[in-house]
Formats: structure tokens, sequence, C-alpha cells
């Protein structure tokens, strides 16, 4: 009666201090993902997923998951086979008994649902399946960094060309580029000489970049971004 007390946080800071008194929590375990129900009020989310905590080189992580078999309190349920087809509403009790003919879970995908909706699946094979399209998307993902080129009102021309090769490779390389100019004294009222310098700028590296925002002045400084041409 004492642990339904807790709150799931309680259970999981008392879980991490305490780790070393439980055996199984090593880091061979962990690695394959040890699970410990929360009990309490926090043990389902606001959308009706399950939250799970599992300790992960020496971490506590708390993951939202999909409440499957028995963890499903409710009553009755509307179920859809693996194929996608509609088996109506049944008893929670007969949808479990379903599930176990054909060896395959219940999982609940629509808890919001009333009644919620549950579909009979391999939840192992589900869950690899997501992990492998999130793993992929990660490594589809192109991370584009911003760098910056610095310039002054008074830049020289041979500074100018150097700054121009610098941002001709972070192009080159898929960076975008932020171009600054710092206004010293009273080099802010005569702003239109910076608009000048970056424009000019633009010009020289127009075969690698696209502006992508305009100069503007930010306090005593002038931005420009440039991206990447694509193709």
């Amino acid at each position: 009666m004492f642990c339904n007390a807790l709150t799931a946080g309680v259970q999981c800071a008392i879980l991490c201090l305490f780790k070393k008194k439980f055996p199984l929590l090593t880091r061979r375990h962990c690695q394959r993902g040890l699970p410990f129900r929360p009990m309490g009020p926090h043990a389902v989310g606001k959308s009706g997923a399950l939250r799970r905590f599992y300790f992960y080189s020496g971490r506590c992580v708390c993951i939202n998951e999909l409440m499957i078999n028995e963890e499903i309190r409710d009553r009755e349920v509307r179920v859809v086979d693996e194929n996608g087809e509609q088996m109506g509403i049944l008893p929670i009790r007969q949808a479990l008994e379903l599930a176990e003919q054909k060896q395959l879970d219940l999982v609940k995908i629509a808890p919001q649902a009333k009644p919620p909706v549950c579909k009979l699946m391999d939840y192992g094979k589900y869950r690899f399946e997501q992990s492998k399209k999130e793993r992929e998307m990660r490594k589809n993902q192109k991370v584009v960094n911003i760098k910056e080129v610095r310039l002054s009102a008074t830049i020289e021309e041979h500074d100018i060309d150097v700054k121009t090769r610098a941002a001709q490779k972070f192009l080159k390389d898929g960076d975008k580029v932020k171009v600054s100019i710092r206004f010293r004294g009273r080099q802010i009222t005569h702003s239109e000489i910076g608009t000048e310098i970056m424009h000019d700028f633009a010009e020289r590296i127009k075969d690698f970049g696209i502006m992508e925002r305009k100069p503007i002045i930010e306090g005593r400084n002038m931005i420009m971004v440039l991206a990447p041409r694509e193709g």
C-alpha cells in the first residue's frame, strides 16, 4: 500500500539512489533495457501511453510506450486484426484470448478513442521496425551548420578576398554563412557603407550561394545570411 502511494518520480529516485542493491541493474542488463513499471498517478501519460522507466548507462530515463496485453485495463476494446480488418468491440478478456490464439500481442493504438482501439500485432517486430525507420531518418537528415564571417566597414581588398574564399568553402561544404559587420563609433551613422560591402560580398560568392536573409541592422551590427546554392 505504501508503494502505491509513491509517485513514479519518487520511485525512480529511490531506485537511482539504491540501484547498487539490485544485482540486475548492471550495465550489461541496462543495454538491453530493464523496465521498471511505475505505480501511482503518473504511470500513464496524458496521451494514454504507458510510461516505463529504464536504467541505461547509470541513468534513469522515462519512455512512453503503447500499452500491450495485460497492461490494458479497459473492459471493452475495438479490435483490429493484423491485416487491418475490423473485428468489432470485444470484452478485453476475449480480445486477449484471441491474441493468444494467434500468438500475437494486443496493442492499444488509440487510447483516447471510446472504446479504445487495439490492434493485433507482433509488438517486438513493430518496435524493431520503428527503431529501424528512425535510424534511417536520422541517417538521411542533413545537418546544416551556420558559420560566421566577420567583415568591417573599413575592410581592405586583400582581407575581403580571404573572407570570400572562407565563405565559399563553407558554402561548398553545405553550411550556411552568417556575414556580420560591427560598426564602431560614428560608423553606425553611415550604415549604407556596410550595405554596399554586404551586397558586394554576396556578389562575389554568387556562384556558391544565395542571399537567404538581406542585410539588416541589429544594434551596432549588420547581419546577412547566405545559403548554399542548390544543385
